[in-house]
């Protein structure tokens, strides 16, 4: 397979409190580099996400609207939710790992106005139920 992986891209985890978490990684040295909304899946409201960077580490702060807490409060210890690969070309990625039969969860690439010209993604589904997302920065 002629899968274009340069590096993890970053690392997602879902917060319940934004400004704190914000503080936490900012005491690590972390800054924020992007900050933005998006719409949660199946229309439940607007999320808040921040990107903060310590030189190559990126990770990926997300709030999700009210009802998707109880979720990401519930899953116990470990709060990580994905972990982000960088791809050079998102359509080829989806193809390659479409027709080697992957299970993906986006029926196609998935736009985001983040970063300077928006992002495209999809995510896979591994064995033991972790989510990878191949992530192409536009």
């Amino acid at each position: 397979m002629d899968l274009k992986i340069k590096h993890i891209q970053h690392v997602g985890i879902p917060v319940t409190e934004m400004e704190a978490s914000i503080a936490f990684y900012q005491r690590l040295g972390f800054s924020c580099v992007m900050a933005g909304d998006f719409f949660s899946g199946g229309g439940k409201g607007k999320g808040i996400v921040v990107m903060m960077q310590l030189n190559n580490i990126v990770i990926e702060l997300y709030l999700v609207p009210d009802m998707e807490l109880i979720e990401i409060k519930s899953r116990g210890n470990g709060r990580i939710d994905h972990i982000a690969f960088d791809v050079e070309d998102i359509d080829h990625t989806f193809s390659l790992l479409k027709n080697a039969c992957f299970t993906i969860i986006e029926n196609e690439p998935v736009y985001l106005p983040f970063w300077k010209n928006g992002c495209r993604y999809f995510n896979v589904t591994g064995p033991n139920g972790e989510r990878l997302e191949f992530n192409q920065v536009l």
